[in-house]
């Protein structure tokens, strides 16, 4: 039997935007609802990371977010705003806004599987750094008839380090060094221009090729880049993977110097390989149960990690979505998504204890409400069911509360499924826990 001690009157920091994703909602349509809209607004998301945004036509598509989409000819004058394209971006931009959603916005470009035109290393770093530079006060301070909007975070770039199987690179066409040259000339550049924001990335495709993100954080410590934050990313089978993941990246970032650099795994989502059938197999586990569960076990670890943000990859209608927003029925893991933004509207985070694998959980409390997330994640389909006891004491709530379990599974879309009431401040909950199910558990006072 698994045991899950929770004390709800230690509180433990807040819980963290684990909840996060990449790419907004779409806004208004010609056909007068929008499903898309209302299901992402009712998540509530908070951040939205600007990436392969310009894949998707209702974002806009090649017109949309990637620096050499807005600015389209390199040899313009960066100074003249007629020689930037606007419009599709800050239509994608306001959906997401309006949607209760904090942009994180990605500058670079998508990646390129194919022909490659904006990977390209650029051939005047300090211009294109210009032109980020009025990107930014387009969005932040009203330049070229734009926005005031608070976008706090500014990633410069994406994946410098991803590999094909066949050794090309699909995000950057340069050297390693030369991504580092690039980084730490325009970092320094655009926080010199912005010192109140946050400047930083570079989104590193793989935390253990740790030659590559040693000698990016060598690079930035020497020559005084700036890493207000550091991003980067992990596509993996088990929740363990990710755990140890982030441990890697705090580790590298421990040995030079950058420890206490805010620290966001913002691309992520679950994968067996990258080839074959095990490929397939993999896309298939993401829009089902399956993929619920490994989402929010790694969203349960990452909130007891030392790490600030999570961002799942994709909420773009996409094979990597496991939530398909756009119908009035989503799939499996918007309803786990949804919950933990639940979870984290009561902001007191609340440690929980717990005796056994294979199940990862989350807590919190507002005072008045508390409530614990759980689901139980084994890479192994064969694994049985769970027997889960659940141990809950500091409620203080009430002389009487009310304990509402709402699930996860093959045939429940976060629905009420039990009710129990408590007229004590310590009590106990069982569970037959299914493989790949989950639970929101709340607790209130009657």
């Amino acid at each position: 039997m698994n045991i899950i001690k929770v004390d709800f009157s230690k509180t433990n920091g807040i819980i963290k935007a684990m909840n996060a994703v990449n790419n907004g909602p779409t806004g208004a349509t010609v056909r007068g609802s929008n499903p898309f809209f209302e299901n992402y607004n009712n998540a509530k998301i908070p951040f939205a990371r600007l990436h392969d945004s310009a894949f998707y036509w209702a974002y806009g598509g090649e017109w949309t977010v990637d620096v050499h989409r807005i600015f389209r000819d390199f040899n313009a004058d960066e100074n003249d705003p007629q020689s930037y394209v606007f419009e599709p971006t800050d239509e994608y931009v306001k959906s997401i806004i309006d949607a209760g959603t904090e942009v994180f916005y990605r500058l670079g470009a998508a990646i390129e599987h194919k022909y490659k035109f904006g990977t390209i290393p650029p051939k005047d770093n300090l211009k294109w750094a210009r032109i980020c530079e009025h990107i930014i006060r387009h969005y932040t301070e009203g330049w070229a008839n734009g926005f005031n909007y608070d976008i706090r975070y500014w990633e410069i770039w994406n994946e410098p380090d991803c590999k094909n199987a066949d050794g090309s690179n699909p995000c950057w066409q340069g050297t390693p060094q030369e991504f580092c040259d690039f980084y730490v000339e325009v970092s320094k550049y655009l926080k010199s221009k912005f010192p109140h924001l946050k400047i930083g990335g570079p989104a590193i495709c793989t935390i253990w090729n740790s030659e590559y993100t040693e000698l990016f954080l060598d690079n930035v410590r020497k020559k005084g880049g700036v890493l207000d934050f550091f991003s980067y990313h992990r596509y993996c089978s088990t929740v363990e993977d990710m755990q140890q993941t982030i441990e890697k990246a705090n580790s590298l970032l421990e040995k030079y110097g950058f420890g206490d650099v805010e620290t966001s795994l913002n691309e992520w989502n679950y994968n067996q390989g990258w080839l074959g059938e095990i490929y397939q197999e993999s896309m298939r586990a993401i829009k089902g149960l399956k993929g619920s569960s490994f989402m929010l076990g790694c969203m349960c670890i990452g909130q007891d990690s030392k790490l600030d943000t999570m961002m799942y990859y994709d909420a773009r209608p996409t094979t990597w979505s496991g939530f398909d927003m756009e119908t009035e029925k989503p799939l499996k893991s918007y309803y786990c998504l949804k919950a933990f933004g639940d979870v984290r509207e009561l902001k007191n985070a609340v440690k929980t204890q717990t005796e056994g694998d294979y199940v990862y959980s989350v807590a919190s409390t507002n005072g008045k409400e508390s409530a614990i997330l759980l689901t139980y994640f084994n890479d192994d389909k064969t694994a049985p069911i769970k027997d889960v006891k659940i141990e809950f004491s500091g409620v203080k709530l009430g002389e009487k509360v009310i304990v509402e379990y709402y699930l996860v599974d093959e045939t429940h879309d976060a629905s009420l499924v039990r009710e129990e009431i408590f007229t004590a401040n310590e009590f106990a909950s069982y569970l037959k826990l299914g493989l790949y199910s989950s639970y929101l558990i709340k607790i209130k006072a009657i």
